[in-house]
């Protein structure tokens, strides 16, 4: 059985950073793109940032870069999302989610990914 755990989320000043984990078990996802999305009170779930399967293609929602990074370890099938000068409309439900994504292109559609995670809430406050 195919799980995505994520982690790390918590309350956080505005400016401040947090680093989330997402644990992913049940098969190798060495050959799978990688991703996070996020969905905020009220709002439809959104595209965050997310990896291809070799590490070569990132691609980041322009409201996030230069303030988030992304990277995983693919020895402990792992993937971890660097948030930095969090502000306060970063604040969501964080998830993870992994699919078998060859074009670039692809890597922001929700629906490229079958696999997700529960979800890590992230608060920032003012």
């Amino acid at each position: 059985q195919v799980e995505l755990v994520e982690s790390g989320g918590g309350l956080v000043q505005a400016g401040g950073s947090l680093r989330l984990s997402c644990a992913a078990s049940g098969r190798s996802f060495s050959s799978y793109a990688m991703g996070w999305f996020r969905q905020a009170p009220g709002k439809e779930r959104e595209f965050v940032v997310a990896i291809n399967w070799s590490g070569s293609s990132v691609s980041y929602a322009d409201s996030v870069k230069g303030r988030f990074e992304i990277s995983r370890d693919i020895v402990k099938n792992t993937l971890f999302l660097q948030m930095n000068s969090l502000k306060v409309e970063d604040t969501a439900v964080y998830y993870c989610a992994a699919g078998e994504i060859i074009s670039t292109q692809a890597l922001g559609t929700m629906r490229s990914y079958p696999y997700w995670g529960q979800g890590t809430q992230v608060t920032v406050s003012s």
